[in-house]
């Protein structure tokens, strides 16, 4: 075997980069500059969601998000109440358009009552639920389900 000379490897390595660089040139691309970087903030905020995730704590007194899914034919007003140890009242709203979706972040942990009131300012249907963990509420019909459960 004979050993390469320092030579022709680095005239080889020169020739490999030049052409790697010189292809893109030459090359049509299939989109525009700024779909590129669009797809690359795509593709980064992703990868940043999925390796920083946060270790949960299972400790917490609040629960990170409650999903609410207006399935009605017209938008609704979702209002969650409750009272703390304290003695202060906890009272949330939500507008949630027909056929959209709406979110409660940073809610402490509980037994909350419900009213979900329509447009006309009837109240549809009234209840109670408890919070304890990451939660969807569909309002559908004539229910109010938690598909968690």
């Amino acid at each position: 075997m004979k050993p390469i000379s320092k030579s022709k490897a680095s005239s080889k390595f020169k020739s490999v980069v030049m052409l790697l660089l010189l292809c893109p040139i030459m090359a049509f691309p299939q989109s525009d500059i700024s779909n590129a970087i669009k797809g690359g903030e795509l593709l980064f905020g992703g990868l940043i969601t999925i390796f920083s995730s946060k270790p949960k704590n299972v400790n917490s007194t609040v629960v990170e998000s409650v999903c609410i899914k207006n399935k009605l034919e017209d938008k609704i007003t979702f209002i969650i109440s409750r009272q703390t140890e304290d003695g202060d009242e906890i009272r949330k709203e939500l507008v949630i358009q027909k056929g959209s979706k709406e979110y409660f972040y940073e809610l402490p942990k509980g037994v909350y009552t419900y009213e979900v009131v329509l447009t006309n300012n009837s109240i549809f249907k009234k209840g109670e639920c408890r919070f304890a963990n990451k939660s969807t509420m569909i309002v559908d019909g004539d229910i109010v389900k938690n598909p968690d459960e």
